[in-house]
């Protein structure tokens, strides 16, 4: 698992599949070096626990879906993406998407200055995009980019290299920005997901890196709740975790600890994308990197490799397995550019 199945005992957060956050990837656009691919995955078609598929609706109408920006290395955010999506009516739902800038964006609310207006999610294999000025937009079921044997991680790292999501769908919030609006040529990255309350919103997911929310922590609803700025506090128990299942020295646990803290992407736009240093790639085999530190090398690898549905264009994300399309998509506005192109799922890697 990446950051799939992040509640308690393998389950979702708040036991809304539509919440849990899996996967952030952030890599300079193919063909054009000007410009960045921001990738949030969220909302996993398949669970562990319960087992079974979770619900068709992409996204949860009552959440907010936000990426998160630090220009200047503080772990706290300069600019924030947030979205919004409408109700699921009659198999269509649609997205708004706000950005914000200076000290608001490390702050909790769902205003801003408005990007992308009514934008179509995808249901099916067609990519539905959204053009407004300078950035591109997607958000729809997707087949799942990660790669991992889960079942070998559960049982107690015996890797037989099944992969779990090679048949896995998961719903994806595309970005394409010039890197520019990233405000800086190295940022910080992380996403989270929050739900309303009777006093404001309330973050019930958020991460970076893959894996470690999932298997590191301990005190959970701490963590999923926190903010990289506050990460130090769980230096002590994820060197703790690293001792027990990689034989560390406590003070190299404790250094080891403190490389995949706070929890975010760096990310610098003007060098090839390669996690876990810079960025991450759709391709990268994140999962045994973080197998090598939990085990301080015993294991290198899982035996699970890329997907081969990746495609070459925007949204690069592949087809899902399984369209969740139950009616004909309606009609675009006038207020964005509009495109639905079937021949970009025939464009695979």
């Amino acid at each position: 698992m990446s950051h799939h199945y992040s509640g308690p005992d393998f389950s979702f957060p708040h036991g809304n599949a539509r919440l849990d956050f899996t996967d952030l990837y952030a890599f300079p656009k193919p063909g054009d070096a000007s410009k960045s691919i921001l990738i949030l995955n969220v909302h996993p078609s398949a669970g562990e626990n319960p087992a079974g598929p979770t619900t068709t609706e992409p996204f949860a109408p009552e959440a907010l879906y936000e990426l998160k920006i630090d220009t200047d290395g503080d772990s706290v955010a300069d600019i924030a993406y947030r979205v919004r999506f409408s109700t699921f009516e009659d198999g269509v739902q649609t997205a708004v998407v706000r950005r914000v800038d200076g000290p608001q964006a490390s702050g909790t609310g769902d205003g801003g200055r408005m990007i992308v207006d009514g934008a179509s999610v995808s249901m099916g294999s067609e990519a539905r995009l959204t053009e407004a000025g300078d950035t591109r937009f997607f958000a729809g079921w997707r087949s799942d980019p990660f790669f991992c044997d889960v079942e070998g991680a559960k049982n107690s790292l015996q890797f037989t290299g099944d992969d779990f999501f090679a048949d896995k769908d998961v719903c994806s919030i595309v970005l394409e920005v010039p890197n520019s609006a990233l405000g800086a040529k190295e940022v910080r990255l992380w996403a989270r997901t929050l739900t309303p309350s009777d006093n404001g919103w309330v973050q019930v997911e958020r991460g970076a890196r893959p894996a470690q929310a999932v298997i590191l922590v301990e005190e959970r609803d701490a963590y999923l709740g926190g903010e990289p700025a506050e990460d130090g506090r769980f230096i002590a128990p994820f060197a703790h975790a690293l001792e027990h299942t990689g034989g560390y020295t406590p003070a190299e646990a404790k250094r080891v600890a403190g490389t995949l803290l706070p929890d975010v992407l760096p990310y610098d736009p003007t060098r090839p994308a390669s996690f876990p240093d810079n960025g991450r790639t759709l391709t990268d085999d994140a999962f045994d990197t973080f197998i090598r530190i939990l085990t301080n090398g015993r294991l290198t690898e899982d035996k699970v490799g890329p997907h081969g549905d990746l495609l070459l264009e925007f949204p690069y994300v592949g087809p899902p397995h399984q369209s969740r399309v139950t009616k004909a998509p309606h009609r675009t506005t006038a207020t964005q550019s509009q495109t639905s192109d079937p021949m970009i799922r025939r464009q695979q890697t």
